[in-house]
């Protein structure tokens, strides 16, 4: 197997870029971490319409690949902002109660979740949720890779069940 980033991790589309990306309540996909070591989220968002959008972000261990999980619990993670292209601020630790993205346009968050933060609440699967805190339309996606797999192939299978 290549040393390549593609034959070490799996890739899978969170959400997908849309308009109005904050809009009231929103969850990523759902990923199942039972083969994986641990989870990048790439949140990714575009120009807001007033320069002011927000959104709280949190995790979620849940009790299955629903879309939300029918049973979650919020478990904390480390994260980072990334402003001005490739500005990168410090690495942060968050609570469960997750933390409030900088209001504003084109920033960029990356969420790390070790599969042992699972482990306590006896779920296999994650997601994000996002909260509109300010309502800014902004456009905005969300990358998931997962990485350290327990078995990794050329051509993983879904993560998505």
């Amino acid at each position: 197997m290549s040393g390549q980033l593609s034959q070490r991790a799996h890739f899978v589309a969170g959400i997908y870029p849309i308009a109005d990306f904050n809009d009231g309540t929103k969850y990523s996909d759902v990923v199942n971490m039972k083969g994986y070591s641990g989870a990048t989220f790439v949140v990714m968002n575009g120009v807001a319409t007033g320069g002011t959008a927000s959104a709280t972000i949190t995790m979620l261990a849940g009790s299955d690949a629903a879309d939300p999980p029918t049973a979650s619990t919020a478990i904390p993670f480390h994260y980072k902002v990334i402003t001005a292209t490739d500005v990168e601020g410090p690495y942060a630790m968050a609570a469960t109660t997750g933390f409030a993205t900088t209001a504003g346009s084109a920033h960029m968050y990356i969420i790390e979740v070790e599969a042992e933060e699972l482990g306590d609440t006896g779920y296999n699967y994650l997601c994000m949720k996002f909260v509109e805190a300010v309502n800014d339309p902004v456009v905005g996606s969300v990358l998931i890779i997962l990485h350290r797999g327990r078995y990794q192939q050329d051509v993983p299978a879904t993560a998505l069940t």
